[in-house]
């Protein structure tokens, strides 16, 4: 996905309602229907959305507005891709979550 060129790794709900041409309401909605949405908070509370953040809610915004499935449905489909690359990188999955948490808290570090 190329945002908008930039090496900045979070964006705030405007910056990505901007980029997906959405609704801030509509995303914040969509955080409580799909739980692989889910955005890290500043202290302040602002929503922090990252890259793969984004990439989700373009896959989402597919499913929903141009293939035309029910909430539902896209919900379903997501985890079926998310369940079919698990059962293939089962073992890799670990420590490549772990090596994401570590730099997601070193920028969360860094933020502060």
């Amino acid at each position: 996905m190329d945002t908008d060129g930039s090496d900045k790794l979070y964006f705030r709900i405007g910056e990505v309602a901007e980029l997906t041409s959405l609704n801030p309401s509509l995303l914040r909605y969509w955080e409580t229907e799909f739980v692989l949405l889910t955005p890290a908070k500043s202290r302040s509370g602002q929503r922090l959305y990252t890259k793969q953040d984004i990439d989700l809610i373009l896959e989402i915004k597919t499913l929903l507005h141009t293939e035309r499935l029910t909430i539902e449905g896209a919900r379903k489909r997501i985890a079926g891709k998310k369940r079919i690359f698990s059962d293939q990188d089962e073992d890799n999955s670990k420590t490549s979550i772990i090596k994401e948490v570590k730099e997601d808290l070193r920028r969360f570090r860094d933020l502060l």
